[in-house]
C-alpha cells in the first residue's frame, strides 16, 4: 500500500492531460487485487503506453505477460521489468522500528538473472514467515482470520504481505477497510504488526544493480530531510528518486524535485496502484507523470546496463 503522504494541507497535483506512464503497480502477484493481465488491460484502456509492474520481491507478473499471446510490444504498450524491494536497516531488525524501512524500486532488471531471482526468492520466503508469525499473533488478540485462511489462494511466486492480512481482518469482521486494518492493528507499533526481515538497503541497491537494473527510492517524502543519507544511497548506486508520486501534493513534488536535482537522480513517478480503494481508471485520472519521463527512465536502464 501507499505508505508516504505529503505534507497536510500540500495542494493535489491536478494532471494538465491524462498521464501515459505509470512506474509503480502492483498485482495479485505481491499484494495488489488484480491479476497481471487485468492491470494490463486497465492500463492499456487508460492510455497508458510505458508501465512497469513493481510487485515486492517478485518479476512473476513480468515473466507471465512477456510470454502470453497478445505481448504487451504488440499492443503499443513498453512493459518495463521491475520490482520492488522493502529493505530493512540494520537498526530495524534490532529495534523493529518501521521508519527504518526503505523501498527501492529496480527498473530493467534483468528477469534472467538466477542471481537475483534467488534474492528475491529469499526475500518471498522471510514474507511468508513473517505473513505466518502476523496470522498466529492476530489469533492471539481475538482477531482470527483462519477461516480467510482456508480459502486464501495465492499464485507460487506471490510475495504475500500486510494488505492481504488487512484483506483478511476485512472478511473476518475484524476491520470495516483495509485502511482501518493498517490503522488500528497492522502499522508499526500496533498489536498485529510483525517487524520485517530482510535484506539491508544497500545489499537491496547492490542486488539491483548487478541485475543491470535502475535503483529508485520509492515514495520517500522525508528524502529533502535526509541528503547525507542520500549522499550515501547514491553512492552505493541509487541513480533515481521517486518525485511524481500520486499520494504527494504539489509542494512535495516540488521539493523532491529539486532534491532529485541535486543529487543527479532521475525523476519517476506512479500510481502505486493495489486495488482496493479504487478501479485502475479512478487511479489514473490523478495520475500526473510526466511523458518524457518514461524515456528517461528507459535511457537510464540502458545506462546502468553498460555500468
Amino acid at each position: 500500500m501507499s505508505h508516504r503522504p505529503g505534507q497536510p494541507g500540500d495542494a493535489h497535483v491536478i494532471p494538465p492531460e491524462p498521464a501515459v506512464v505509470d512506474l509503480h503497480t502492483h498485482t495479485s502477484r505481491s499484494d495488489g487485487v488484480l491479476e497481471p493481465v487485468d492491470l494490463l488491460a486497465a492500463a492499456l484502456a487508460a492510455g497508458i503506453t510505458t508501465l512497469a509492474i513493481t510487485d515486492h520481491d517478485s518479476l512473476a507478473a513480468y515473466r507471465e505477460l512477456s510470454a502470453a499471446d497478445g505481448r504487451p510490444e504488440a499492443l503499443g504498450l513498453d512493459l518495463i521489468p521491475a520490482v520492488e524491494i522493502n529493505s530493512v536497516s540494520e537498526a530495524a531488525r534490532h529495534d523493529g522500528h518501521y521508519e527504518g524501512e526503505l523501498h527501492i524500486l529496480g527498473y530493467g532488471v534483468n528477469p534472467a538473472s538466477d542471481e537475483f531471482e534467488a534474492l528475491l526468492a529469499d526475500q518471498r520466503a522471510q514474507r511468508r514467515r513473517r505473513f505466518d508469525r502476523a496470522v498466529t499473533r492476530l489469533r492471539g488478540l481475538g482477531l482470527s482470520v483462519d477461516a480467510e485462511l482456508e480459502h486464501l489462494t495465492f499464485h507460487e511466486d506471490a510475495a504475500l504481505g500486510r494488505p492481504t492480512l488487512a484483506r483478511m481482518l476485512v472478511a473476518a469482521g475484524h476491520a470495516t477497510s483495509v485502511d482501518d486494518a493498517f490503522s488500528r492493528i497492522l502499522s508499526g507499533g500496533r498489536p498485529g504488526y510483525v517487524p520485517r526481515e530482510g535484506v539491508g538497503p544497500l545489499a537491496g541497491v547492490r542486488a539491483i544493480r548487478a541485475a543491470g537494473g535502475l535503483a529508485v527510492l520509492a515514495h520517500f517524502a522525508e528524502a529533502p530531510d535526509n541528503l547525507a543519507r542520500l549522499r550515501e544511497l547514491r553512492d552505493h548506486g541509487v541513480g533515481g528518486l521517486e518525485v511524481h508520486y500520486r499520494g504527494f501534493g504539489a509542494a512535495t513534488r516540488a521539493a523532491l524535485a529539486t532534491t532529485a536535482a541535486a543529487l543527479r537522480f532521475t525523476a519517476t513517478g506512479g500510481s502505486d496502484y493495489h486495488g482496493d480503494r479504487e478501479t485502475y481508471a479512478e487511479a489514473h485520472a490523478r495520475l500526473w507523470v510526466p511523458p518524457e519521463v518514461g524515456a528517461e527512465v528507459r535511457r537510464e536502464i540502458a545506462n546502468s546496463t553498460l555500468t
